[in-house]
């Protein structure tokens, strides 16, 4: 069995094949790269204009007759983006006659990191541009805490703007905050859920009056403490032994360097999604695909933007 999988919920318009065990046998994609923050529109029709490319790359690969299924990720995401990719899938799907199903975006960045770090029964911190969340799985999964505000990346993002830096704004940040000292800001646990809006509204109040590696240190601490405070209460209160951080955010390596420091005080094991799949890719929408259809979960392709992963 091979099984295609699109990626078309944000800036990255993606193409991945895996086989029957999971195997990776191709990953295409293009990325939009604004000068600023993410414009919806903007991002569809770069999709729009490059999706045709990534299909004839993919073709070179690969018979698409060869193809047993389709997945295409349905959100959560930016409306424009999950219409072009779902018409661009249905179309493909039409063109081979293969069974086109649904896939939460979530979801995938969860399977390809389990699959790939062997990590059995984690939890997971999933943090990306619009997502920070803390999941378990307890028969389907489950969101122990989560931001109730904006997420990690798109703070991280928008404080990077406001200090002129290109987007995206993370791996600058994190060269530039090795050498800052550090200032106090604001630092919002409350129980199991964070809020980064007013470390965010605070760091670039700040950029005025301090340093800017100061700053940008500063923030990064805060964030990546409060983090670790929520994972380390997912661990105790749950008591499992295993910590699996996904999404963009990953490749932040001061943030591996917190948790995997937390966990090592708690006994537990801590586990990367590897850097070249923790972005967006076409490939886990396959894996997630493969895995939904062994386990008979075939959920309609449809556009839902504000899809949790807890309502599957």
């Amino acid at each position: 069995m091979k099984v295609l999988g699109i990626e078309s919920t944000a800036h990255t318009f993606g193409i991945g094949v895996v086989d029957e065990r999971g195997e990776i046998l191709i990953d295409e994609k293009s990325v939009y790269k604004p000068k600023e923050g993410i414009v919806p529109t903007e991002a569809a029709d770069f999709h729009r204009e490059n999706s045709s490319k990534i299909l004839e790359e993919v073709e070179k690969k690969i018979n698409l007759e060869e193809i047993d299924l389709i997945g295409i990720s349905t959100g959560p995401g930016l409306p424009p983006c999950l219409n072009y990719g779902l018409k661009f899938s249905r179309k493909l799907a039409e063109r081979l006659k293969k069974p086109l199903i649904g896939i939460n975006h979530c979801q995938a960045h969860i399977e390809i990191g389990k699959f790939l770090t062997k990590a059995q029964d984690p939890i997971i911190l999933y943090v990306s541009g619009g997502n920070t969340q803390i999941i378990y799985n307890n028969k389907g999964y489950k969101i122990l805490g989560e931001t109730q505000d904006i997420g990690i990346g798109n703070a991280i993002d928008k404080l990077g703007r406001t200090a002129g830096i290109k987007f995206p704004a993370g791996p600058e940040i994190e060269k530039i905050a090795k050498q800052g000292k550090f200032v106090l800001l604001p630092y919002s646990v409350k129980g199991m859920d964070l809020n980064f809006s007013g470390v965010l509204s605070e760091s670039i109040r700040r950029l005025k009056s301090n340093k800017l590696e100061d700053i940008l240190y500063s923030f990064q601490e805060v964030c990546f403490s409060m983090l670790a405070e929520v994972c380390e209460r997912a661990l105790a209160a749950t008591d499992k032994k295993e910590l699996l951080l996904v999404g963009g955010v990953v490749q932040n390596q001061r943030l591996q360097e917190v948790l995997r420091r937390m966990c090592k005080d708690r006994g537990a094991n801590f586990y990367v999604v590897p850097k070249e799949y923790a972005g967006d890719n076409g490939v886990m929408i396959a894996l997630t695909a493969l895995i939904n259809w062994k386990e008979e979960k075939r959920i309609e392709p449809k556009a839902n933007p504000n899809w949790r992963i807890d309502s599957i």
